[in-house]
């Protein structure tokens, strides 16, 4: 028997009542082209609709609004590859607090300038998520900032878990779930939701072969680093932090199965969300589209809904993908080795 998970299916539900208002409840919409190709009904959760762009405003705004409001004038921190740093600063900036966020070099610039649009204390350092983690650590040891993680905390976990109860709801009978994966706070709590209400429904998680640090963990039986390297789904980079204390342990419990994606199949979800769905979404909002396009999903039966992440994609390198580049960011890889 499964002992308790470390968030239950009632911090979500807590979750949804907190940040109720705050939040959006995003359109789940069926897909003629992609249910035409399964031949089972497909779904998709357009979460880049959200008000920042993606998925992560749940998280941060259940944790801000988690915070004392001693907590909340001592200001908030956290690393961030851009989505988690935008929603955080949004939600820090609408009660009232400050949010220093701590990025790599290899976050890209309209999503750095997005951030500091919101009033947010922007810090580039280091070519790594773990590098702009360490600045974090420094910061809260020096100036008392409060950290919010992007991923391995609680009330993050428990607020991206409010997707699923919302799925869930607007789809009472899918059969399966299709959700991008990182360092793991929206398939953590996203599966945890469903599969309380649920528990038949199969949750797969995607993300890139470049830098799959869940993927890599999950197989290895422990957390372990990953080399990162550029990728159009540059939201999933990072690593999930070797002294990870949650998302590592739910996502091994709960997530059926972890698909990598090559970066010719990411534009190609990227352009079939454009062409056939008429949607702007980045690379790692696209994995699980990306997914069913390539055949990568065993289908057993329908309805299938798919997680649309974000949205949050530089204009330019979306309209190169549009045009034909499969992996602009070929030969940086390839000189990583």
């Amino acid at each position: 028997m499964r002992s308790k998970l470390p968030v239950t299916i009632e911090d979500i539900e807590a979750a949804a009542r907190r940040i109720s208002g705050c939040v959006l409840r995003t359109p789940l919409v069926g897909s003629a082209s992609l249910s035409k190709l399964c031949g089972v009904p497909v779904c998709l959760k357009l979460e880049h609709h959200q008000t920042t762009g993606s998925f992560k405003l749940r998280g941060a705004t259940n944790a801000v609004l988690s915070l004392s409001a001693e907590e909340r004038a001592r200001g908030v921190i956290a690393a961030s590859t851009g989505n988690h740093g935008r929603a955080l600063a949004h939600a820090a900036k609408a009660e009232g607090s400050v949010a220093t966020i701590c990025m790599s070099r290899l976050v890209p610039e309209n999503k750095v300038s997005e951030i500091r649009r919101l009033g947010a204390d922007v810090r580039i350092t280091g070519n790594s998520q773990d590098e702009a983690q360490e600045e974090v650590e420094r910061l809260v040891a020096e100036n008392g900032l409060v950290m919010v993680p992007p991923f391995d905390h609680a009330a993050v976990v428990a607020g991206q878990g409010t997707l699923g109860l919302e799925i869930v709801e607007q789809m009472p009978d899918l059969t399966a779930l299709l959700v991008p994966v990182s360092g793991g706070g929206l398939a953590a709590g996203v599966a945890a939701a469903v599969k309380a209400r649920q528990p038949a429904t199969r949750v797969i998680g995607l993300t890139m072969e470049r830098g799959a640090a869940m993927q890599a963990s999950v197989a290895a039986g422990r957390p372990v680093l990953v080399e990162e390297h550029q990728s159009l789904a540059d939201s999933l980079g990072g690593g999930i932090g070797l002294d990870n204390h949650l998302t590592f342990r739910m996502c091994s419990e709960l997530v059926d199965d972890i698909i990598l994606l090559t970066e010719a199949e990411i534009a190609a979800g990227m352009r079939h969300a454009y062409t056939q769905e008429r949607e702007v979404v980045e690379g790692a909002g696209a994995v699980g589209i990306a997914a069913l396009l390539a055949g990568k999903i065993k289908i057993t039966g329908g309805p299938i809904v798919v997680i649309v992440s974000g949205r949050n994609v530089d204009m330019g390198l979306h309209l190169r993908v549009m045009n034909g580049e499969t992996d602009p960011f070929r030969e940086e890889a390839a000189w990583h080795g």
